[in-house]
């Protein structure tokens, strides 16, 4: 179901989705009465996802308890949203979700690992282990490796996993914080939707791929903002109200060929970002989400538009990533992507949910 489709919540457009749905979900039960699915119980898969520039992502798919997930701002929960979940999204993704037989995911759950404890052993021992698939992906996503994670490894993982957990909460500076969803956060909370509505224990669970946030190939790419169809000029001059000399962000913008830094003061936000997206928010200003830096600088050269470069996301940012989930509840929306588009995680596996 393409997701373009999936952000309009309103009769007519909930009418097409049920009737895609009902397609989607006759198909699953086809693909269950053909046996095309090999099963794997009481197992894990490590993964290794070869990306365009040679490097390996690495990952294990298992499933969480919905139980300690809440993506709500404020929430003190162990397993948190990483960016604010808009909830209008949730309706029109159940529609699909709550007669579904099984959950294809792409939803990409982070670990603050930075002893590497947690994933990075499976690559040691992955000779001795089942490979299960290994193939080429679409449209240049690289090549994808998956291999059975199950009897004692799988326990062995278990414990690991556990003290990962008690150490995080005896040490933790992230009120509670353990886990942070990192791509997927509205496929997740129709997951916990679901759930709370019927509390079937198949829906009590939900499937995810655990990544190591500092694992050095798995990158962030910050989202840049462009602000359209205003005097650049009168903007700076107005937005000199939230900047201050002496303790600020610096932000980079761009207009017409001129460049410079804004000052934004650290006590109105936990980040750059957060300052200026409540500015432009309060504000109303229209504003375009940009990927490329270059693209960025072009589209701020045009007449009326100014653009504004959010920092990288280096190693001192992820050590810093899960307090500042915690100190602001949630990130901005778009605040980061987890890599190019083609390197988004594919629906590859699938879970009974029914």
């Amino acid at each position: 179901m393409p997701e373009a489709e999936l952000n309009n919540n309103n009769n007519d457009n909930n009418n097409n989705i049920l009737n895609r749905a009902n397609n989607i979900n006759s198909c699953m039960q086809n693909y269950l009465n053909q046996n095309i699915f090999n099963e794997y119980k009481n197992s894990y898969i490590y993964i290794e996802r070869k990306l365009l520039n040679g490097k390996i992502r690495k990952g294990i798919l298992g499933a969480i308890d919905l139980e300690n997930y809440n993506y709500l701002p404020g929430s003190n929960s162990p397993v948190r949203a990483t960016e604010l979940t808009v909830t209008e999204r949730i309706p029109p993704r159940k529609l699909i979700r709550k007669n579904a037989c099984l959950e294809l995911s792409h939803v990409i759950m982070l670990c603050d690992d930075y002893e590497f404890n947690l994933i990075e052993p499976f690559g040691k021992i992955k000779n001795n282990l089942t490979k299960i698939y290994d193939f080429d992906l679409m449209l240049n996503g690289g090549n994808i490796k998956g291999w059975l994670v199950n009897g004692v490894e799988a326990e062995n993982f278990n414990l690991r996993l556990q003290n990962y957990i008690n150490k995080n909460k005896k040490i933790s500076k992230s009120g509670n914080l353990i886990f942070a969803i990192g791509d997927g956060n509205h496929s997740l909370a129709t997951a916990k939707a679901c759930y709370e509505d019927d509390k079937n224990i198949l829906n009590r669970y939900a499937m995810v791929e655990l990544e190591n946030l500092h694992d050095e190939n798995l990158l962030f790419e910050p989202i840049h903002r462009l602000v359209k169809n205003i005097d650049p000029e009168k903007f700076l001059n107005d937005i000199k109200s939230i900047c201050d000399d002496k303790n600020y962000y610096p932000v980079k913008f761009y207009y017409k060929n001129i460049s410079g830094t804004l000052n934004l003061k650290k006590d109105l936000g936990a980040s750059a970002l957060h300052v200026l997206q409540n500015y432009l928010d309060q504000n109303k200003f229209e504003i375009d989400y940009i990927h490329d830096l270059p693209a960025l600088k072009n589209l701020s050269s045009q007449n009326n538009n100014i653009g504004f470069e959010l920092p990288e996301f280096d190693a001192e940012a992820k050590l810093k990533f899960f307090d500042l989930i915690s100190r602001s509840g949630t990130l901005p929306r778009k605040t980061f992507s987890m890599g190019h588009a083609q390197e988004k995680r594919y629906y590859l596996e699938a879970r009974r949910i029914k």
